[in-house]
């Protein structure tokens, strides 16, 4: 067990690394990509084009896992992001426009088919027990590198340019490669098998599951929730530059940082907690709609003109709620089949990429007719009425119906 934590260890710092280089590229392509079109529309069109490979890849990684297994899938995205951001990396500022949009495409493509891949080997690694607290390890130092690439885009870009930071990028990839080429961590099972600790009971039968993606009702609407969860959350992200510029125009980088540290405290602070809890209840649909509530209410509140004490509390809050609610939805559906589970984490992150892509252009034209905080509230709102939808449903299913196995329940 030792030697397991240690290389799980290993893992979570690589792939905190290659996050770290995805958050710094984030901005420096962003903003090159500015330089490069000369119009905030053709950023928009890029950022549209990454989405949208995202999108594709949603649908096509469930089956490419299958065929050629996660960890081979993980190493491809990452040497194949790699070779992009290298590339870009050595046509510095005469990298021409259809090279740069064949790079947005690798990097929205790789990077859903490596969290597909990454979430649903993660029961066959450690079992299904310890699911949560491998999460919760992923979440932390997803968030963590969050807050160092946002920090440090300015400064890299400073000191050595958009090549300097694409490289940067590129060698964070190759890093995790490296990784998983080396530590050769267990992602697929054999035919007929399941993971260590898999909860005793059954799959539900055929009959049992709905005609859309052949999911059971339950898990179908936690995934289309995360999807709104995605919509709402682009409103967030789109509207916090516009306050920064706007009410804090002396320091806006300040500002976006204690927002971001402050949410990325409470996101470690929600892996602490839900690291104590046991039993297939802490992933049940209760947990997640009650955390995607909490988590709305937390964002809008940030968004209400708060002291500096008052933000750092609800970003705090935000960033408690977010964490909690990723941890629980992604142990959540590792909780189904093995051979099931990619195709479910395609379809999630095809939903994820479809409402946050959608949420960026809505939240971009609200924001030209509304302030911030109607805009927020708006699209926060809806996440929270889809919450209490769901909850609803479930509490009235399960008033209902039988108890059902562990592996079934929703």
């Amino acid at each position: 067990m030792a030697a397991l934590d240690q290389r799980l260890r290993l893992l979570a710092c690589a792939y905190a690394v290659s996050s770290y280089g995805n958050y710094l590229n984030l901005i420096a392509l962003s903003l090159f990509s500015y330089e490069i079109t000369g119009t905030a529309l053709g950023v928009g069109l890029l950022m549209a084009l990454r989405l949208c490979a995202g999108f594709a890849a949603g649908l096509a990684a469930g089956a490419l896992t299958a065929r050629i297994g996660r960890r081979t899938t993980m190493i491809g995205a990452d040497l194949t992001q790699a070779t992009a951001m290298a590339a870009l990396a050595l046509g510095g500022e005469a990298t021409p426009l259809a090279l740069v949009a064949c790079a947005v495409v690798v990097l929205g493509a790789g990077n859903t088919c490596f969290n597909v891949a990454l979430r649903s080997a993660v029961p066959v690694m450690v079992g299904q027990e310890a699911r949560g607290r491998v999460n919760g390890l992923l979440v932390t130092a997803r968030s963590l590198a969050t807050v160092l690439g946002f920090a440090s885009a300015a400064a890299v870009i400073g000191w050595g340019g958009y090549p300097l930071a694409f490289a940067l990028n590129a060698a964070s990839f190759a890093v995790s490669a490296v990784a998983l080429l080396l530590l050769r961590p267990r992602t697929d099972l054999p035919p007929g098998t399941e993971e260590p600790g898999k909860p005793a009971g059954r799959a539900p039968r055929a009959g049992r599951f709905r005609a859309l993606a052949g999911l059971p009702a339950l898990l179908l609407g936690l995934v289309l929730l995360r999807g709104l969860d995605a919509l709402a959350s682009s409103s967030h992200n789109v509207a916090l530059p516009v306050v920064a510029n706007a009410e804090h125009a002396a320091a806006p980088a300040v500002f976006m940082t204690q927002f971001w540290a402050a949410w990325a405290v409470g996101t470690v602070l929600a892996h602490l907690v839900l690291r104590r809890r046991a039993g297939e209840g802490a992933w049940s649909t209760r947990a997640f709609t009650l955390g995607t509530c909490a988590m709305s209410v937390a964002f809008v509140t940030a968004f209400l003109g708060l002291p500096a004490v008052g933000l750092v509390l609800a970003a705090a809050c935000a960033g408690f709620a977010d964490g909690w609610t990723e941890i629980v939805y992604t142990s959540r559906l590792q909780a189904v089949p093995d051979r099931e589970r990619s195709r479910l984490f395609g379809l999630s992150a095809t939903a994820e990429q479809s409402g946050f892509a959608l949420g960026t252009v809505a939240a971009a034209g609200a924001l030209e007719v509304w302030p911030a905080v109607t805009v927020v509230g708006l699209f926060h709102g809806a996440a929270f009425c889809g919450a209490l939808a769901l909850l609803l449903v479930a509490t009235r299913r399960r008033a209902s119906a039988p108890p059902e196995p562990a592996t079934a329940r929703a």
